[in-house]
Order: C-alpha cells, then structure tokens, then sequence
C-alpha cells in the first residue's frame, strides 16, 4: 500500500503575501488541508477544491492523529500552524505522535513566525541576542515561566513574548513587566504589534514602564529591548555593533 506524506506547513503571520512559496506549493498540491479553525478560516476561500478538516483549540493530539489516518489513505495531508510551525506549532507534536506511525513521512515546512513579522513593522529590534518566551502557561507552568523571564531579563536578551495576555490571564503581562523591571531599568525601550500582517495591524514604541500598565491581547507580540535598543525616528532599533568595529 502506498501512503501519503504529512506536510506541517507554517501558513505565517496571516497575510497572503507573508506565506513562503514553499508553503502555498503544499497547500496547492495537498488534496487535505488541516488544522484549527480560526487558521483554517484563514485559507479556506484561497483553496475552494480542498477538503479542510479542523478541530478547535485544545484538541491538538486528535488533529495530529486525524492527519495520520488520512496519510494512511495514501492521501498527502497539509497540517497548517500560524507562523512557524516548528515554534509553538504542530511539528513537534506531530513528530512524537509520529511514533506510532513510522511508515508515514513527515517534512516541516517554515514559516515567518510572529518575531521576525512583528520585528520588521517595529524596525529592528532583534539584531542581537533575543529570547522567545510564551506567557501561556496552559502547557508550562507559571514558576517555569517567571524563571526564564527573570534569568532572561539579568542576561540582557532582547526579550520577546508570544500569548501575552487573555481573558483569563489579563495580569500576565504586568506581572512580566515587574520581574524584568527587578534587573532593567524603567525606561527600556519595548515595541507592541497586533494583528501582524492583517487587517488592522498597529504598533507602538514605549517605555517598560509604560508596558506594565498597557492592556494587550492574544493576537499581540511584545518586545521588550535590551540595555542598548532606542527609538531611531519612529523605529524600534536593538544595535548590533558594526559602527563600532
């Protein structure tokens, strides 16, 4: 019998024309796209004669294995991710479900992940070291998170944080503000965007300070800069050294 292959494709930060030409080639060959429904919703009207299966949040492992079963029909299967789908996609879980199935290929296809969209509305603030951290601690817990956050911030990373607040975490952020405020002064400069690549995208350029109190959402990405990142005409902009050698 022959199987089809899994595709794990990162669709970007939304927009059409921020998804890489690899990924619009799977999606155009894969006869099954799937993924969750807000991301599904995203390509659905782009690709009319596909059959798009999804599942909401929180039911992960069932999408991975529903990938799986069709692969086993000898159909290939598009598993789509926002952003990358090798950080804080489905990759990972696809991989460790995978061994279970060791006759279905797998292949990882990137994606413009939140950080390196967001970075280019700000200007550049990530041209040195930088760490991503999540707020969400559905999968990690709090005291997890707030090491990093802390070990982080004394290191003097750029820091960027994904999922930075909800509903039922409205505080998360004000509360990662003051950890890194321990080790970094008030007037650090930070960035938001909101909706990168789509419709209703803004940013901002603001001080620590100023972040702790700012009420931010899911669909938001924060940067906070290091010791060295300014505000160039507008543009949020961590040095990386070259005038200086």
């Amino acid at each position: 019998m022959e199987y089809g292959k899994i595709y794990v494709t990162g669709l970007g930060p939304g927009a059409a024309d921020q998804m890489t030409v690899q990924a619009r080639n799977v999606l155009e060959k894969c006869p099954v796209i799937i993924g969750y429904t807000v991301y599904i919703d995203l390509i659905r009207a782009d690709y009319p004669d596909k059959e798009f299966l999804s599942t909401p949040m929180r039911k992960e492992a069932d999408r991975c294995r529903m990938a799986f079963e069709e692969a086993a029909k000898g159909r290939d299967v598009a598993m789509v991710c926002s952003g990358d789908a090798g950080i804080y996609g489905m990759a990972g879980l696809i991989c460790e479900i995978g061994k279970d199935y060791p006759e279905i290929g797998i292949e990882i296809i990137p994606g413009i992940t939140a950080a390196s969209g967001g970075a280019a509305v700000l200007g550049a603030p990530l041209m040195h070291d930088f760490a991503v951290i999540s707020l969400s601690d559905l999968l990690t817990p709090w005291e997890k998170i707030a090491q990093r956050l802390r070990a982080t911030a004394e290191a003097d990373f750029v820091i960027c944080l994904y999922n930075p607040s909800s509903r039922k975490r409205a505080d998360y952020l004000a509360k990662a503000c003051g950890m890194i405020l321990e080790s970094r002064a008030p007037e650090t400069v930070c960035g938001i965007v909101r909706n990168i690549g789509r419709d209703g995208e803004r940013c901002e350029i603001l001080t620590l300070e100023k972040l702790k109190d700012t009420q931010v959402d899911m669909f938001t990405t924060v940067f906070i800069g290091n010791s060295n990142t300014m505000e160039l005409n507008g543009r949020m902009v961590t040095p990386r050294g070259y005038k200086d050698v």
